[in-house]
């Protein structure tokens, strides 16, 4: 796997990118550079002097500077990536960042449709972004291969009153705000021409105009159900014998029992919080017909067809007192013919969590929410910046646990890792050979608060970001005090 070596990462990345200037394409490398060092910090303590400073805010300034651009020069790293691996999983979602606090940003768009319960309260403004994730089988996260970044339209409330609430089922799926799933899956089909790839969905996904896709284009997906559709219906028609899609799969027998990973999360205001935890569930898997929903309305201009799918149903019958069982149902047009294959699909889809943890690296990790660009399309092009900078280091925190022994000089300099080196050892001079990336991160994270007693878990992301600044620091003056 050809990886960005250290610190020259960003001008290994972004080698190919023409923003159609020179000192565009070197800006980008620099604010790639200075970000990577400083997660946590605001445009302002990132940058080394107020010179550098202006021309960040210029950068994001100019309209002649494409965030699909600096994109698709990643994507070409990320394919890449990709080109070692047997099989590729396309992990795609949403999330919402919100700019409220912001009320002088121009060209936010509303996250919600009603204003908030306390007096004075407005709606929330700000921006959706929708991307696809290149993921291995083990879950190393190698970039991504789509972003859409969008303010959300929301029509007016008279105009939906008048619209009626079943307007969506009759738009044609290209004026819906769900292509963008439909787009980021052929995206991914044209970009992944040499690997074996797998479109991995949450529920947002279900839907009959993204499986007709991926059958005319041949693309694997594997997505979480929705919506208890009917089953292997032989017309458009009400039939009295057909069943629905949970009561049809769940009268198949018991392949076997697996047990799955629940990881943690936090409080919010729809769940509490929930512990990190070990879920032993029942598999079942059988095929069956998806009907087209008879709302389409591309019925009466095409026959639509009945797909041919696969169905994985994960239950867990007994769930520890106060938690949710674990339920899902995968939806697959791969084939499926063993208990194994199955369990396999299952452990594809628990990487799906490598997204929502990537979200929160950008939201918590890099606090791009509390930028201030003062408009939509300035925070876009921050946005798309540190969304690549966030996955780089998202990366060395998960790829210690699925290649400890690899070199850390992939992802360190060689001045960094004997700084680090001579830090976590005490001795005062550094060995010839570079540590391992498993030794590198806990190192890292004891730099960042990180305890690595023998009851913690892996160090997180938070302790990481700490730890790496604190390395910048030590790096920066060691450089100073051996040229002095």
């Amino acid at each position: 796997m050809d990886e960005p070596r250290g610190m020259n990462w960003a001008a290994e990345e972004f080698k190919e990118v023409d923003l159609g200037d020179k000192r565009l394409d070197a800006r980008l490398i620099c604010l790639c550079d200075r970000f990577s060092d400083a997660p946590e910090s605001p445009i302002s303590q990132a940058c080394s002097n107020w010179a550098e400073t202006k021309a960040a805010y210029r950068f994001f300034r100019n309209e002649n500077v494409d965030s699909q651009e600096i994109l698709t020069a990643h994507r070409c790293k990320t394919v890449k990536r990709a080109g070692n691996e047997k099989i590729v999983l396309a992990v795609q979602d949403t999330s919402y960042f919100v700019y409220t606090h912001h009320p002088c940003t121009e060209g936010l768009g509303r996250m919600s449709l009603k204003e908030g319960k306390q007096p004075g309260n407005i709606h929330s403004k700000g921006l959706m972004m929708h991307i696809c994730m290149a993921v291995t089988t083990e879950g190393v996260p190698l970039g991504l291969l789509d972003q859409k970044i969008f303010a959300r339209k929301l029509r007016p409330k008279h105009e939906r009153r008048k619209a009626g609430r079943h307007i969506h089922d009759i738009l044609p799926v290209e004026e819906k705000s769900s292509y963008r799933w439909l787009e980021s899956l052929i995206t991914t089909h044209k970009a992944m021409t040499d690997t074996r790839v797998v479109t991995v969905c949450d529920r947002e996904a279900d839907l009959y105009d993204l499986f007709k896709l991926s059958d005319q284009l041949g693309s694997a997906v594997l997505i979480r159900a929705s919506a208890n559709r009917t089953v292997n219906r032989k017309s458009r028609y009400a039939e009295s014998d057909v069943l629905k899609l949970w009561e049809y799969i769940g009268q198949q027998p018991e392949a076997g029992s697996y047990t799955i990973d629940i990881p943690r999360k936090g409080e919010t205001h729809k769940r509490a919080e929930r512990d990190a935890r070990k879920a032993v569930v029942t598999v079942r898997f059988w095929a069956f017909q998806m009907n087209p929903p008879c709302h389409n309305p591309q019925h009466g201009k095409e026959p639509l067809p009945d797909i041919t799918m696969n169905a994985i149903y994960v239950l867990e019958p007994n769930p520890p007192d106060g938690e949710e069982p674990v339920e899902w149902m995968l939806l697959t047009n791969l084939q499926i013919t063993s208990f194994d294959e199955a369990c396999e699909k299952v452990k594809w889809y628990g990487l799906r969590w490598r997204i929502e943890m990537y979200f929160k690296v950008l939201k918590s990790g890099f606090r791009v929410e509390a930028c201030r660009l003062e408009h939509a399309d300035r925070l876009a092009r921050y946005l798309t910046v540190m969304s690549i900078v966030a996955w780089r280091l998202f990366q060395i925190t998960l790829v210690v646990r699925t290649d400890p022994a690899a070199d850390c000089s992939t992802y360190l300099s060689e001045s960094e890792w004997k700084v680090l080196t001579i830090k976590a050892t005490g001795n005062r001079e550094p060995p010839q050979r570079a540590p391992t990336i498993g030794n590198v991160v806990i190192w890292v994270a004891k730099l960042g608060g990180y305890l690595a007693r023998k009851s913690d878990g892996p160090p997180g992301t938070l302790a990481l970001w700490r730890g790496w600044k604190r390395l910048t620091d030590l790096t920066e003056g060691w450089t100073l005090a051996t040229k002095s």
